[in-house]
């Protein structure tokens, strides 16, 4: 018998035992790439979402927090603290093109829906919007909005539909060609007509800037500092922000479905010190017709890597899957809503990179039960009934 047909006889002579082994270390590694899987998705969509918002600089309340910037990136509702002169003053800076946003939700078709109040014209040359049907307002206060290609799809709307907010129904103008950005979920409204519907007075929720020469990006923050008393980020520090508090969480979920994965070799440990036990008197006869003591310890530990590879193989497709399945449910809140709108899936690499780990592990795992096998005296083997 050669060593490949004895190492599966071994595997299978315990089926019962085989299936929880095999679960431990797929359970752990099924863990580890749904999180990995769902942390790279999110990171991919923070960076395509910084890149559609289309503005060099980001000027919003003094102090605003991670979860702030996070919101500014997925359109959630924010505080409206900013001032109409405020914005004037930016706006009057040599070399700066600003655009006033006002965030808030409504809902369509019992769903809720973002809705963004601005200069839609500014927004529309900054982000490079095209309109796949019908036309911007003409003035800052005409009823009337642009949905995105996602909201008119999702709500049945259509132009010359009606869309009612705050008790107003407002005609569809313009339906927006698809961004692949959360801009196609929205609905977009002249600014004066928002604050209007919403009760804000002259106030904003923050304002995007785009400068005319990027090299000077540090002489329009402080330009902008000096002239009002609001905070300024560059896209490229909101993105980094952003993605430092979502490395971190991903990194600490890693790290518990890696215990997992640590948790499930104690299983393979188990099993192939059973197994030892169990096979004392086939090692002795294995030993009696000449195999070394190498041959017995690589024997044992082929068996520990088979578990580590077949349990590799079956926890990457079941974290693809899981990730792909809990994606939706991951994107109900507002920090993790990137995910929602992902492609999801795994890559080459993490899945490679996740079935060698969970080999390494099952090597290392039965590295001990090896050792102690290959070294069994061939006569305590023999004579152990």
């Amino acid at each position: 018998m050669n060593a490949s047909r004895l190492v599966f006889r071994n595997m299978t002579r315990r089926r019962g035992r085989l299936v929880l082994t095999l679960l431990g270390i797929t359970v752990g590694i099924a863990s580890l790439v749904t999180f990995l899987s769902l942390g790279a998705s999110l990171q991919r969509e923070i960076r395509r979402e910084a890149h559609a918002l289309g503005a060099d600089l980001v000027v919003a309340p003094k102090g605003s927090c991670a979860y702030e910037q996070v919101s500014i990136l997925t359109g959630d509702q924010l505080p409206v603290t900013i001032t109409m002169d405020e914005v004037r003053t930016i706006a009057s800076l040599p070399g700066l093109t600003a655009v006033p946003l006002l965030t808030e939700k409504t809902a369509v078709r019992n769903r809720p829906v973002p809705v963004v109040g601005t200069d839609l014209a500014l927004l529309s040359r900054l982000k490079g919007w095209r309109l796949a049907q019908g036309r911007l307002p003409d003035l800052p206060d005409q009823p009337g909005l642009v949905a995105g290609s996602a909201a008119a799809e999702d709500g049945g709307l259509g132009l010359g539909d009606t869309v009612t907010i705050r008790g107003q129904a407002l005609p569809v103008l313009g339906i927006l060609a698809e961004t692949r950005s959360r801009d196609d979920t929205g609905l977009f409204l002249p600014l004066e007509l928002a604050q209007e519907l919403f009760g804000v007075g002259d106030r904003v929720s923050f304002v995007a800037v785009q400068v005319d020469d990027v090299s000077r990006t540090g002489d329009y923050v402080l330009a902008i500092r000096e002239a009002t008393a609001l905070g300024v980020v560059s896209d490229e520090q909101m993105l980094q922000s952003v993605l430092s508090v979502v490395g971190t969480v991903s990194f600490t979920v890693q790290l518990i479905a890696a215990v997992a994965v640590l948790a499930a070799a104690f299983g393979i440990v188990n099993t192939m010190l059973t197994a030892t036990y169990e096979r004392r008197r086939e090692i002795g006869i294995l030993q009696a017709l000449g195999a070394r003591r190498g041959t017995i310890f690589r024997l044992f530990l082929v068996e520990s890597g088979c578990y580590g590879v077949l349990g590799g193989f079956i926890g990457v497709a079941t974290g693809a899957l899981a990730s792909l399945f809990l994606a939706p449910y991951v994107g109900q809140n507002a920090f993790t809503a990137f995910v929602k709108g992902s492609a999801g899936g795994l890559d080459p690499a993490t899945a490679a990179g996740s079935i060698l780990f969970s080999l390494a592990v099952a090597l290392v795992a039965g590295t001990y039960p090896a050792w102690k096998a290959a070294g069994l005296a061939p006569v305590e083997a023999i004579r152990y009934e």
